[in-house]
């Protein structure tokens, strides 16, 4: 997996009752070193936002920039092992770190869905699941 299997538009499902269909969009910035990530989610409950992506040579890592519509601005570490996407925040950034953070998507063969998990730990030791997340290739 690489960022190009990202671009694209996508429809975003969260896993849990009531949760309403979101859009994503993946597309390089001019001058392919940047992939801009722009979401939608149709409630006010869950933050629309931008993200920027792209490899931090010092940390041998992808690292996505990440804004909301709350005002909430975070980095996370991004990994890309084979079919596997994987962002986790473990430390204080741009906002306090209340809590750790970490997803893990996994890329099907078609490359049209991404099926993952959100997870969460108050303590930094022990995770346990927030809410799983799909993208759908549109």
């Amino acid at each position: 997996m690489d960022l190009d299997t990202f671009i694209g538009e996508w429809s975003l499902e969260a896993g849990f009752e009531g949760a309403p269909t979101g859009t994503v969009e993946f597309e390089w910035m001019p001058g392919g070193k940047f992939v801009v990530q722009r979401w939608e989610v149709p409630v006010p409950e869950a933050p629309d936002g931008l993200a920027i992506i792209g490899f931090d040579a010092e940390r041998q890592t992808y690292l996505q920039h990440y804004f909301d519509s709350r005002g909430v601005a975070r980095v996370y570490e991004m990994g890309l092992d084979g079919n596997v996407w994987s962002l986790t925040r473990t430390k204080p950034d741009f906002s306090p770190l209340d809590f750790s953070q970490r997803y893990s998507g996994t890329l099907s063969e078609d490359g049209r869905t991404i099926e993952g998990t959100w997870e969460i730990s108050q303590d930094g030791t022990t995770w346990e699941k927030d809410f799983d997340l799909t993208y759908r290739r549109r």
